[in-house]
């Protein structure tokens, strides 16, 4: 494991990254925009599970296969893009709600319905699971706060991966906190079709840039 000014350099580039506007950012929130916080912390939650999955799997070598195989890369980076423009579609061909549903809406916020919440994890969940570039992303930040050489590397792995996906909570969480506090502002609200517009069109973007990524080549280890 890294001393101390590393871990914390660690943890403080985790915090950066991670404030910086993306899908997972976006998907949080939208959802809150749309039914509010506890909506986008449920969100963060599914987009945080997701990224479990990565970690683990680049532990056990399939990130690695990823980074290594074009063909791989290509098949997930393909099934990413189209969940992504799938989402984005949606949102894009979303119909503006009448003014009464509008009214009802208001107190929506705080009954999202378990079924709801289900579809809303399980979206964040795929969003990240269906990226490539998650994986390669550990692959390529976390090892250069492994020493190379170490005898217990896929552990340091894993323990780091973990920590820079907990990390990530309070950041989703901030948030979905900030955008469920502007979703209670009836402005936001009379104009959520728009917004849910113009986050579809993101999503069509970050599907696009995903569709056209090359497989780069990864360095493991420093």
């Amino acid at each position: 494991m890294p001393d101390l000014p590393h871990l914390l350099a660690f943890i403080a580039a985790g915090w950066l990254l991670n404030l910086t506007p993306g899908p997972d950012v976006l998907y949080v929130v939208t959802n809150s925009l749309r039914t509010g916080a506890r909506a986008g912390i449920v969100a963060g939650l599914g987009i945080t599970t997701g990224c479990f999955v990565h970690i683990f799997a680049a532990a056990v070598g399939v990130g690695t296969l990823m980074a290594t195989s074009a063909a791989a890369f290509t098949v997930l980076k393909y099934i990413g893009a189209a969940y992504l423009l799938y989402l984005g579609v949606r949102m894009v061909l979303s119909r503006a709600p009448p003014p009464a549903e509008l009214e009802e809406s208001r107190g929506a916020a705080t009954a999202v319905g378990d079924h709801s919440l289900k579809a809303i994890f399980l979206g964040g969940f795929w969003t990240n699971v269906l990226n490539p570039k998650v994986a390669l992303f550990f692959l390529a930040f976390v090892p250069q706060f492994i020493a190379a050489g170490s005898e217990h590397a896929a552990l340091y792995f894993v323990l780091l991966g973990v920590l820079f996906n907990l990390n990530a909570i309070p950041v989703n969480v901030g948030w979905a906190l900030a955008a469920g506090w502007m979703a209670r502002r009836g402005a936001v609200r009379k104009g959520m079709h728009w917004l849910d517009r113009a986050a579809g069109v993101l999503f069509i973007g970050f599907g696009l840039k995903l569709a056209f990524t090359d497989a780069p080549t990864v360095r493991i280890g420093r």
